[in-house]
């Protein structure tokens, strides 16, 4: 009996020590994904930031200006004036549209159903005892 239990004692000693060899290759394998993941978040950050540095270098006030004055006629831009704005009691909304009367069911014979219980809402009894 001794012998056997050695041997077991021994299979389970090395199907640990494969299992801990597997583990720790996986972790390494996991831990360099982890690291090329985050160098290319770093990268993608560092592009968005040089990304959001360009946009405002390109929509300086005075930037624009000058290119709206070298385009006006190309572009066919007339000046802002004070008669282009408005007032919002200005605008005209849509009417709502009405539903005819005949689409509603006629509620003029209220049906009284205070207190009663159809078969299917009712309670029913589970090992005698309501819920």
């Amino acid at each position: 009996m001794r012998p056997v239990f050695f041997v077991l004692s021994f299979l389970v000693v090395i199907s640990l020590g494969f299992w801990a060899y597997r583990e720790n290759y996986a972790t390494q394998a996991a831990l360099r994904d982890m690291g090329r993941l985050q160098d290319e978040i770093a990268g993608l950050r560092e592009a968005l930031t040089l990304q959001r540095a360009e946009w405002a270098y390109l929509n300086r006030p005075e930037r624009l200006r000058e290119l709206a004055t070298l385009n006006f006629d190309r572009l066919g831009l007339l000046p802002l004036e004070p008669t282009q704005f408005g007032a919002a009691a200005q605008i005209s909304y849509p009417m709502p549209t009405l539903l005819p009367m005949d689409d509603f069911p006629d509620i003029t014979d209220p049906v009284d159903v205070t207190g009663q219980i159809t078969d299917e809402l009712a309670p029913s009894p589970v090992d005698g005892q309501f819920p």
